[in-house]
């Protein structure tokens, strides 16, 4: 049986996710958020106070954790160990943490052997920072979705503000281009945009003008 599969790449703040449960969503497709399984690994390091600097000390402690997603009312649930971290991986201190540990080998190489398995059994929708470079790069569509990073910033800072908690717009934009730099320039699997890859900029665009364009370009790209 054919599987099919949507690979969504980008910056942070791009609005990847939040596009990629609408597409998975209209298609009845799965929605695999590897970024939250990045999150999670990084919660897990930032717990148990474990050490980025050592390689052996990083394989080590990628062999004690277990990170799986399921879905309850067509939501995903991201289980660490057998906890449900869901409330926990969307802090900022979270998404530094993600980053961080998505640069070391043994924790991409965990992560990306098991989001691989899970697009040989289902139709997905995967989105993330190597998906169309590393993960699935058989992908039937690949896009890499971007936004200046003032656009993002903004769009953190009103997420933020709902929540009710206190920021600054200044210092959200910083952290992102930070995060960028460190995305862009790592050495494993750095986030670039895949050759095959269809750029869209979403910086003037609705989340629901993204849905639709991208299932557009999905439902061209299989005929």
């Amino acid at each position: 049986m054919k599987y099919y599969s949507i690979a969504i790449d980008g910056p942070a703040g791009a609005g990847k996710s939040t596009i990629a449960k609408k597409i998975a969503r209209e298609l009845g497709y799965i929605y695999i958020d590897t970024g939250a399984m990045y999150r999670a690994m990084g919660l897990y390091f930032s717990d148990n106070s474990i050490s980025l600097e050592d390689e052996t000390v990083i394989a080590k402690a990628c062999q004690n954790v277990a990170i799986s997603i399921t879905f309850a009312d067509g939501e995903q649930q991201v289980i660490l160990n057998g906890v449900n971290v869901n409330g926990r991986i969307r802090t900022e201190e979270a998404g530094k943490m993600a980053s961080m540990v998505s640069a070391k080998t043994a924790v991409r190489e965990k992560l990306v052997e098991l989001q691989q398995e899970l697009a040989k059994t289902e139709n997905v929708v995967m989105d993330g920072r190597d998906i169309g470079t590393k993960v699935l790069v058989d992908a039937d569509l690949k896009v890499y979705l971007t936004a200046s990073s003032l656009v993002r910033a903004k769009r953190r800072y009103e997420e933020l503000v709902a929540k009710g908690t206190e920021c600054n717009l200044s210092d959200i934009e910083k952290d992102i281009i930070d995060r960028d730099y460190r995305d862009m320039n790592r050495d494993i699997s750095p986030l670039v945009q895949a050759k095959d890859a269809i750029l869209v900029d979403s910086s003037d665009m609705t989340i629901d003008e993204v849905k639709d364009k991208i299932i557009e370009l999905f439902q061209n790209a299989i005929k």
